[in-house]
């Protein structure tokens, strides 16, 4: 029988959208039972950003296999009664409700140390709970505004959001590994720790690089589109043929394989405006044009070839249509089988799991599902919970 890590853990989830249901997903697949708590009315409403996985959201299939879902009201005094009764079972705590909501509702970090000594508390909000914006409204697309990211990505004079929730993927890695390292100070010392994850922090983590070259160089990096601020040639280029292939030089040993082996241009390579790196950076506009004029002489089987051989390192632009279907996702062994309400669909498997292990049956669940189920074990009824 497969042991998997965290099979012994109970973690109860007050949680939508992606950060903190991103954090507990992780936490199912390595064993641990995860309970979605759900409000009445419909639910996480992640359910509802669109209906294509089979009538349900793409977004709720990603972030929410291996959880039960139980409906609470936590408004009234049956919710408290049930979600205390949770708790006190618990071994971790993870909400992304606003810290004035949680206040409200008597589940701040102090209340939930006094009364689950054992409980680790993981608190996801948008902004740092002591600061001067801890109250303000966040949201993925405007922590990457306010920390600078849109600043750097898109193209010259059109700045952009990444194509992905950055910030609530980051906040939701921090709290996974936030809860994991909670977990093993709690097993060796007896101590329960809580995790606090702002999407604020999260994202400036994130934007360290950048932030410490503007810091230090005076230059704030700006958006380049497929280009890197600090490295050239590192970008995408045009072949004959009009496909396109991303290609990264990395020092100066690259820079003259890709002039003689690929471009077969030597020339290039003691060219004095090219010598070095931060030459090349400097005179990026003059190294582009070269770069476009020779690549567009050679159809792109020739020039992944030559690339090859120079040991130049390229990747394919690939739409997502075409990701589908990418080779490395080819082997079944990339894939979970997973139950859906009304379905069973693929999902990629989790990874960096110890030994490659995962719970892989775990299912997504329909809103409530498994309410009664959980109430009865903890043995709540109407009349106990009046």
């Amino acid at each position: 029988m497969t042991v998997l890590p965290l099979e012994d853990i109970t973690v109860i989830g007050i949680e939508q959208a992606v950060a903190a249901p991103l954090a507990t997903r992780q936490l199912a697949d390595l064993g641990a039972r995860v309970i979605k708590v759900e409000r009445p009315g419909g639910g996480d409403f992640a359910r509802n950003y669109d209906t294509v996985v089979h009538g349900h959201a793409s977004a709720f299939v990603w972030l929410n296999r291996g959880k039960e879902s139980i409906e609470l009201d936590l408004a009234g005094p049956e919710g408290q009664h049930a979600l205390h009764a949770l708790l006190a079972e618990a071994d971790v705590l993870v909400a992304n409700l606003s810290p004035r909501a949680l206040r409200s509702l008597g589940l701040g970090v102090e209340e939930l140390q006094g009364r689950y000594p054992r409980l680790i508390p993981c608190l996801v909000s948008g902004y740092p709970p002591d600061g001067p914006s801890r109250d303000k409204k966040a949201y993925d697309a405007l922590i990457q505004a306010e920390t600078g990211l849109m600043s750097i990505t898109g193209s010259p004079g059109a700045p952009a959001k990444t194509g992905i929730s950055t910030v609530d993927i980051a906040a939701g890695s921090y709290a996974y590994s936030g809860i994991l390292a909670a977990l093993r100070h709690r097993d060796r010392t007896g101590e329960a720790l809580p995790v606090r994850v702002s999407l604020f922090e999260a994202m400036t983590e994130w934007m360290g690089y950048p932030l410490y070259y503007a810091m230090h160089s005076g230059i704030s990096p700006v958006p380049m589109g497929t280009s890197h601020p600090t490295i050239a040639p590192y970008g995408a280029v045009t072949t004959a043929d009009g496909q396109q292939v991303m290609i990264a030089v990395q020092n100066e040993r690259e820079w003259a394989a890709l002039c003689r082996l690929v471009l077969e241009r030597p020339d290039l390579v003691d060219d004095h405006r090219f010598r070095s790196n931060s030459l090349r950076v400097a005179n990026r506009a003059v190294l582009d044009d070269e770069l476009a004029g020779e690549f567009a002489t050679l159809d792109l089987p020739v020039a992944l070839e030559r690339l090859d051989n120079a040991q130049i390192a390229w990747s394919n632009l690939n739409t997502l249509e075409s990701m589908a279907n990418h080779p490395e996702l080819a082997a079944r062994s990339r894939w979970l089988e997973t139950a859906i309400p009304g379905a069973t669909v693929r999902t990629l498997r989790p990874v960096a799991t110890p030994g490659g292990r995962c719970a892989e049956d775990g299912a997504v669940p329909a809103f409530g599902e498994h309410t009664t189920a959980v109430l009865t074990e903890l043995q709540l009824t109407e009349e106990t919970m009046s």
